[in-house]
């Protein structure tokens, strides 16, 4: 034990490190952790020389890990990981047949539950619990057996299983629509809603989508509309009539029960848009094995996309 005392960093280090490392920032690694961004600062320093080598490069207002902090990233986040669940599995005794399922809000509100009893029909004895956020998964507040978010959202060390092709589209209540389908430049005169968490990538903005549909006028920026924090909420904006939001394969039941509408034909592909993980923990587990092949199954069968139940 004194020898592995020895080799160990010292531990309050591993922290501030594991969420610089995450973040790619010693500021938001200093939020989390109520730390300030000096503290933050000092520990990886102290970590840096305790080791010896470079953890990150300091470039202009960003740091980014060099490969000696990447290694030491990855071991780090999965020891961590490993603890923490531990730990959780301790103090709240999972039963066998419930799966934990983290997926993102507007994954979950509109194409995880309205499938759910088809879920139940087939395995009646297992039991989802939905964990819904709108933050990535790396920020999820408790662990999780499997987990649904756009692809390019962070995943931490989590590499998906499953990478399903998604589709970006504009959408608005039918009350703003005309018999006809609007053109580029009809649709840059209604009201435009925003969402902003594209202004990271793994949310399309407006300005990339029009960018990427080819339309030679400079794009909106966000201030021209509403800014919304939350996704569903700008969505139930846009079913009110506020104005035109761009929307996922993931609300296509709205589409479908014509809550909202495709005003313009054109659209955008992404070839890896949604994507299933599944946590270290949760692999020799049956229950957990069910899920994921339902998953798997109603993800890549386009027929089963378009059930509602």
């Amino acid at each position: 034990m004194s020898r592995l005392r020895q080799a160990l960093p010292p531990l309050s280090t591993l922290l501030p490190f594991e969420a610089a490392a995450r973040h790619q920032s010693f500021l938001r690694a200093a939020q989390e952790l109520s730390l300030t961004q000096a503290a933050i600062s000092r520990r990886i320093r102290a970590l840096e020389e305790s080791l010896g080598v470079a953890l990150f490069e300091r470039r202009h207002r960003q740091v980014v890990l060099t490969e000696a902090g990447r290694t030491l990233a990855e071991a780090v986040a999965g020891g961590l990981i490993d603890i923490a669940e531990c730990a959780q599995r301790l103090r709240h005794r999972q039963p066998p047949h419930e799966v934990v399922l983290f997926a993102e809000l507007y994954v979950a509100m509109y194409w995880l539950v309205p499938r759910l009893n088809d879920f139940h029909r087939r395995h009646p004895r297992i039991s989802v619990r939905i964990n819904a956020s709108s933050q990535p998964l790396v920020q999820a507040m408790e662990p999780f057996d499997l987990a649904m978010q756009c692809t390019d959202r962070p995943s931490g060390l989590l590499a998906p299983l499953l990478s399903v092709p998604d589709e970006v589209f504009p959408v608005c209540s039918p009350a703003l629509t005309e018999p006809h389908a609007w053109s580029i430049e009809t649709l840059l005169s209604r009201p435009l809603l925003h969402y902003r968490e594209s202004d990271n990538d793994a949310w399309m903005s407006w300005r990339t989508w029009l960018d990427r549909v080819g339309h030679p006028q400079p794009p909106p920026a966000p201030t021209s509309g509403q800014l919304f924090d939350s996704y569903p909420v700008m969505l139930q904006a846009a079913m009110n009539g506020h104005g035109v939001c761009l929307g996922y394969g993931g609300i296509g039941q709205l589409v479908r029960k014509g809550e909202l509408v495709r005003p313009v034909v054109e659209s955008i592909r992404l070839d890896a848009g949604m994507s299933v993980y599944r946590a270290r923990h949760a692999d020799d587990r049956p229950a957990v094995d069910s899920v994921l092949d339902w998953l798997a199954e109603i993800l890549t069968t386009p027929e089963r996309l378009q059930r509602e139940d």
